[in-house]
């Protein structure tokens, strides 16, 4: 039991595995910029101490998905390069100069106010244009050059506003028939070849998400964004993982608190979903739904305890739950029980509980790692 997490359950990072995929994904895409992606707290595993390991890499730029993510790391001392994946409306943008954040942008009115904010405050601000290629969410739609250009020459004009470069996102990249891929690759190409023959400056491109990072070289440009990889995992059942070897970073581990025998035909949970057909051992620990432990998942939910596979009994509650320990040899309060994770020879990934409830690994670990305390062990 970790003292310090101030509750008898903890989500572990190990910073060596993330160390390790790190340096994998530099291997990978060479001499490429890598922009370590640690929106959502780095996927749950904690933004600030995962971006200490990303500059122990050399990381130079960071990503992520709103303002607060980005004063959480100035307040803790990042000097590096952020930038804001998502836009940023006009009325934020004394806090885009304040702490020198890179905006997303694909509006001249929304660049025309970051320069004036920063034209008073005697700085520049530097940005990239959005792309829609594909993906449908934000960007000037790749198809409708004639309007993009005329929008983003006027920004090129702006005195206080700088262009960095092209930013664009990924659909289907993670997807085994790589032809929309290539679609959106195209769209691509095609527009930045339509800002540079306009006499549009676009020095810097990015496109690469973590999926293209393992299997579509061709869009690597000038920097590639990993997310869930740098967290040791795959972005679907459907890219080739002999691309990129990597190692889980977040594992969740709780201690048995309470442990009794109850007797055949004795329910137990919300519901009665759980009824003993035996005599019985439950063990409770504190993890529930409002931890991330997703409720959907009560029917199929296994455990590790003492080296044993054993079920959750009946449905996960909010703050707690039940796991049947009957067939756990020489079971007792203060147990580690590992809800996700692997003890050498048993494991229960986070693949397996979005399977399980119809999700992605993302959600899984962006949601446990939000109420949890984190224990960071190397």
């Amino acid at each position: 039991m970790y003292k310090e997490a101030l509750r008898p359950v903890w989500a572990e990072i190990n910073l060596t595995n993330l160390d390790y995929n790190i340096k994998n994904i530099k291997a990978k895409i060479g001499d490429r910029q890598l922009i370590g992606v640690i929106k959502a707290d780095a996927y749950g595993h904690g933004a600030v101490k995962v971006a200490e390991v990303l500059r122990e890499n050399d990381c130079k730029t960071f990503a992520i998905a709103t303002l607060h993510e980005a004063l959480t790391l100035r307040n803790a001392g990042a000097k590096e390069e952020i930038i804001m994946l998502g836009l940023t409306p006009s009325m934020y943008a004394d806090v885009i100069c304040d702490f020198d954040i890179t905006p997303v942008v694909c509006d001249f009115e929304n660049a025309k106010a970051f320069s004036d904010m920063a034209a008073s405050k005697g700085k520049t601000i530097q940005g990239l244009i959005a792309v829609d290629t594909g993906m449908g969410r934000i960007g000037y739609l790749a198809d409708d050059t004639d309007f993009a250009v005329k929008d983003i020459k006027k920004i090129q004009e702006l005195p206080n506003f700088k262009i960095k470069g092209m930013f664009s996102h990924m659909s289907t990249a993670d997807a085994f028939d790589k032809t929309y891929s290539h679609q959106q690759e195209a769209k691509y190409n095609k527009f930045y070849e339509a800002l540079t023959s306009n006499g549009i400056d676009i020095p810097f491109r990015t496109l690469a998400n973590s999926a293209s990072i393992m299997e579509l070289p061709s869009i690597h440009f000038d920097a590639c964004r990993p997310g869930v990889i740098l967290y040791g995992m795959y972005p679907s059942d459907e890219v080739d993982v002999k691309q990129l070897d990597l190692k889980p970073v977040m594992s969740i581990k709780a201690n048995i608190v309470h442990l009794k025998d109850v007797p055949a035909d004795f329910s137990v949970g919300y519901g009665r979903k759980f009824i003993s057909k035996r005599p019985s051992k439950i063990a409770t620990i504190a993890l529930g739904y409002a931890d991330g432990y997703p409720r959907p998942y009560s029917a199929f939910a296994k455990v590790i305890v003492n080296g044993v596979l054993a079920p959750i009994a009946g449905n996960i509650c909010m703050d707690q739950c039940m796991i049947d320990v009957t067939d756990v040899p020489n079971v007792k309060v203060g147990d580690e029980v590992i809800v996700m994770g692997s003890d050498g020879k048993n494991s229960v990934l986070a693949e397996y509980i979005a399977k399980a409830t119809g999700t992605i690994n993302y959600e899984i670990t962006c949601a446990l790692g939000q109420r949890l305390p984190k224990v960071y062990v190397k």
